[in-house]
């Protein structure tokens, strides 16, 4: 359990400060940005909390929650089921509504910017790096000081309505952690996602074409 909680809070503290101090960039990889205005900050709060990829994840979650039984109190038939993935719902909700509301207040955008026309090494840094940072009003990476309220806000508020054996600190702590790590999956999708798409659709443009280049062919024979 210390040893957990010693991992949480050197994410949380030493390397966001470190990170923010050696890029000073602005976010955006052409060089300008544009202030989240209070409808795009309702909009990033929607899309993420009720968002396809957000429900998809509830459901694999709360699936493999009720495959395992755990936590055990909830059971494993469809009432278990839904009980993992209310839980999870209302924390995923409460966690966006904080870093939202905070972030307005110390003007933060939650929103990840892809780092564009890069190197694969230099991409899946930025990835990491702004699991952390969060862009300023100035356009310049800063910490995510309202998700570091968020995410293990959430998660240790949760303890009150939790099961008793998902209610402890060390629960608490790893769900953190945890929180942590889908937000730089989250990211990396978006940083990865548009080119396996690009992929997949030339692939199948390609063989559209050779499909039809070879219907084209046996038609004249």
């Amino acid at each position: 359990m210390k040893a957990c909680i010693g991992v949480m809070l050197l994410l949380l503290a030493g390397a966001p400060a470190s990170m923010a101090q050696s890029d000073p960039k602005p976010a955006s990889p052409e060089g300008t940005y544009e202030p989240l205005t209070a409808e795009g900050r309702l909009q990033w709060f929607a899309w993420n909390t009720f968002g396809p990829p957000s429900l998809a994840g509830g459901v694999i979650s709360a699936g493999w929650g009720t495959l395992l039984n755990t936590p055990h109190e909830y059971g494993t038939y469809w009432a278990g089921f839904g009980k993992r993935y209310g839980m999870r719902l209302t924390g995923i909700s409460i966690g966006n509504a904080t870093e939202a509301g905070l972030g307005a207040i110390w003007g933060e955008d939650p929103r990840y910017v892809p780092a564009g026309e890069a190197p694969f090494k230099n991409r899946l840094g930025h990835v990491v790096k702004m699991t952390f940072l969060a862009t300023g009003r100035d356009g310049r990476t800063m910490p995510a000081y309202a998700r570091y309220v968020a995410i293990p806000g959430n998660n240790f508020l949760s303890n009150a309505w939790r099961a008793d054996s998902d209610s402890t600190i060390a629960r608490a702590g790893i769900r953190t952690l945890l929180g942590f790590a889908g937000r730089m999956a989250g990211n990396a999708f978006e940083e990865f996602w548009p080119d396996v798409r690009r992929r997949i659709f030339k692939r199948q443009s390609e063989a559209t074409n050779r499909n039809a280049g070879e219907e084209a062919t046996d038609s004249q024979r």
